[in-house]
């Protein structure tokens, strides 16, 4: 009994089998497991698919279809010998062959299969593939799962990936490029925001300027061939492969020899590295952006990301790890066969629901024939100003991040998603620290990362003491009373959250008499304020007093100015989001605030939320904040308790900017601002900028 994961790639096609809680890369070829996604019709009506269709389509390439994974969902047919095929028909014809050369060779069908597809394919091309999977009459049961999914649980085979953990996946294949950005669950990963994608990127694009390099150095021998000479068909044919291997060569060294036997010419061109990697830059600049643009998409930023998956023949190219650790500044994971990575994740899939209830979870299980993952560290930058976050430094490439030091807790973070059942708390994790009491367990955002050096003392007001991370229904001003963290919520890391100052040595009955004159002087004065409240202007907007309000630490916050408090109106909505203090420093903007859900807690993705806007207060209006707009503002998504970003990322640069004030409202899962009792979309207050820079 034994499940089968399948990836259908646009040049290559893989598959691999999960039994009894290992995966291994199943072999569809002679040469090498897997094998090119190639259907040839033969004059007998009949197929040949991977390598003898490969070997064939050189002398026939009238019969053969290639690359055809471009093609899907293309209205236009695919002629082959003059017959007409759509591209998912020959889909489902590559997948029977897959499936029946598995079957051979492991001695029966498979019990389960998923099938992977582009994160970024919409239902259209999704649907798609299911026609594709019933063309080819596959009677077991099939599921699929997008390619970033089924690496990121290979990957987590491979490595230690803590839940709450984020990863990027970098898809670079043979003929497409997909990113996506995941967040790992307790029962696996996540996709957050939009996978981003380009349609056309890919091996093959790289095969064909490298060809184009040959016929230049050729001059006009090429043009001078016969089309329809059966023997220059072949030659160019051969020269073509010749400039695919050039092209793998170079991934380990730094030169190589294009032989170009035509029947006009013999000769040999030489390509080195460096020229290859001229050719590819730009369309790889534009890998980068569209990885960019997932991150933003996910309310990411770079430096929270665990690590950058490399996933894909083609990101084996030195200049792909290169470049994406240089731009990201994040520790990027190649592994030694990429092509094989999303099939033995699917394959993983595919078992799960075979997998015994004591058995190991096709997540976690070490995947047998398969090579370890590399982890690449991005180079240390000679100029410019150095990231706010570090990368994690594992020991080993299997090895979890280095412990944090001793007397602070980092546990997994980010919202728990919807479809999870059951969720442990962050201090009953197993492998989650716990801080030593009395300061309570507080969830901490992922990856881990080294405590921050000890600071020197600073002035009570420079002291920043953060609430808890989940507040008791209460109005605004009030105390709010700690109750235990909820699943979902999180706290940054990196970010100094001082303990309360040790309480003073007790002295004599002088000190004594001094401390109830003191406190007799305080009443005093309490008594003068409280008479003169109106006059003071320490009256709330909604009529009654308003406390300043306190840290978890009891520290009493700066009070807000009357026009920026959290109203009795705003509190008296269902759900509502009150801004206490917001501010920045060199390296965090930092908002805090009180919040109240009514429901579970909140949730970028699948759950209520916020967003998080600058401007001066009234400009731009609450109601461009959210989809109900046409011409909707800008804003980020929050669901962590205080929001920090860092000021050199997007969502502070881009977002906030040079706003005097930053805004808060409630959004629904549709990213949809709830509205208020009134109609309206006053859920939230705006507060004045503090620089502590």
């Amino acid at each position: 009994m034994y499940a089968l994961g399948v990836d259908l790639g646009t040049t290559f096609t893989a598959a691999a089998t999960w039994r009894a809680g290992h995966a291994e890369i199943a072999s569809l070829g002679s040469r090498a497991a897997a094998v090119p996604s190639v259907v040839l019709l033969r004059e007998d009506e009949t197929f040949l698919t991977g390598e003898p269709a490969n070997r064939r389509g050189l002398t026939e390439p009238h019969r053969v279809a290639r690359e055809f994974k471009r093609r899907f969902g293309d209205t236009t047919p695919i002629l082959l010998g003059g017959v007409p095929y759509s591209a998912e028909a020959l889909m489902g014809r590559l997948l029977r062959w897959t499936l029946d050369e598995v079957a051979t060779r492991e001695g029966g069908a498979p019990r389960a299969i998923t099938v992977s597809h582009p994160a970024n394919w919409g239902p259209y091309k999704t649907d798609l593939l299911r026609q594709a999977v019933r063309l080819s009459g596959v009677e077991d049961p099939v599921s699929f799962t997008t390619e970033p999914e089924a690496a990121a649980v290979f990957y987590a085979s491979q490595q230690r990936i803590d839940t709450g953990a984020v990863v990027a996946v970098y898809d670079l294949g043979g003929g497409t490029f997909d990113a996506a950005v995941l967040r790992k669950t307790v029962t696996g990963f996540e996709i957050l925001g939009q996978p981003e994608g380009i349609e056309r990127l890919g091996g093959i694009d790289f095969d064909a300027a490298v060809f184009h390099h040959v016929v230049q150095a050729l001059g006009g021998k090429l043009d001078e061939l016969d089309e329809d000479d059966p023997s220059a068909i072949a030659a160019v044919s051969r020269l073509r492969e010749e400039c695919v291997a050039a092209k793998e060569a170079l991934s380990a060294d730094t030169d190589a020899s294009i032989p170009v036997l035509l029947p006009n010419v013999s000769t040999e061109v030489r390509l080195t590295r460096g020229e290859l990697e001229s050719m590819v830059r730009p369309a790889l600049y534009g890998s980068i952006e569209a990885l960019r643009r997932a991150l933003r998409s996910a309310a990411v930023e770079a430096e929270q990301l665990h690590s950058v998956l490399l996933v894909g023949g083609s990101s084996r190219m030195p200049i792909v790890a290169q470049l994406v650790a240089a731009e990201l500044n994040r520790p990027v994971a190649v592994d030694a066969h990429p092509k094989h990575a999303v099939a033995l994740g699917a394959a993983r899939l595919a078992g799960a629901p075979l997998a015994p209830a004591s058995g190991p979870a096709p997540g976690t299980a070490a995947a047998r024939g398969s090579a370890t993952v590399t982890i690449h560290h991005p180079p240390t930058r000679s100029t410019g100003s150095a990231p706010v976050s570090a990368p994690p430094r594992p020991t080993s490439p299997a090895g979890p991040s280095s412990p944090p030091a001793a007397g602070t807790s980092y546990a997994p973070a980010g919202p728990t998603p919807a479809v999870s059942t059951s969720v442990t708390p962050p201090q009953q994790m197993p492998n989650a620290p716990v801080s030593p009491p009395p300061v309570a367990a507080r969830p901490v955002s992922s990856p881990p990362r080294q405590a921050p050096p000890p600071r020197q003392a600073q002035p009570e007001q420079a002291t920043m003491r953060m609430p808890p991370a989940v507040f008791a229904t209460g109005r605004a001003g009030s105390a709010p009373a700690p109750t235990s963290p909820a699943p979902g919520w999180s706290r940054p890391s990196g970010y100094d959250y001082a303990p309360p100052p040790p309480a003073p040595p007790r002295r004599g009955g002088r000190t004594a008499l001094l401390a109830a004159v003191a406190v007799l002087v305080v009443a005093l004065a309490g008594a003068a304020v409280w008479v003169n409240r109106d006059r003071l202007g320490l009256t709330s907007a909604g009529g009654g007093p308003t406390t300043p309000a306190t840290t978890a630490a009891g520290a009493t916050a700066p009070p807000l100015p009357a026009a920026e408090q959290c109203t009795k109106k705003i509190q008296a909505n269902p759900r509502w989001v009150c801004i206490t203090q917001a501010f920045f420093d060199n390296e965090k903007f930092v908002v805090e605030y009180n919040a109240e859900w009514a429901g579970p807690p909140p949730q970028n993705t699948g759950g209520f939320h916020l967003h998080i806007y600058g401007g001066d207060g009234k400009n731009p209006p609450a109601e461009r904040m959210g989809n109900q707009s046409d011409q909707r503002g800008r804003f980020y998504l929050e669901d962590k308790q205080p929001s920090v970003r860092s000021v050199t990322g997007g969502n502070y640069r881009d977002i906030i900017g040079n706003s005097p004030k930053v805004c808060a409202r409630i959004s629904d899962a549709a990213d949809i601002l709830v509205k208020d009792n009134d109609g309206g979309y006053e859920t939230g207050n705006c507060v004045t900028i503090q620089d502590r820079s």
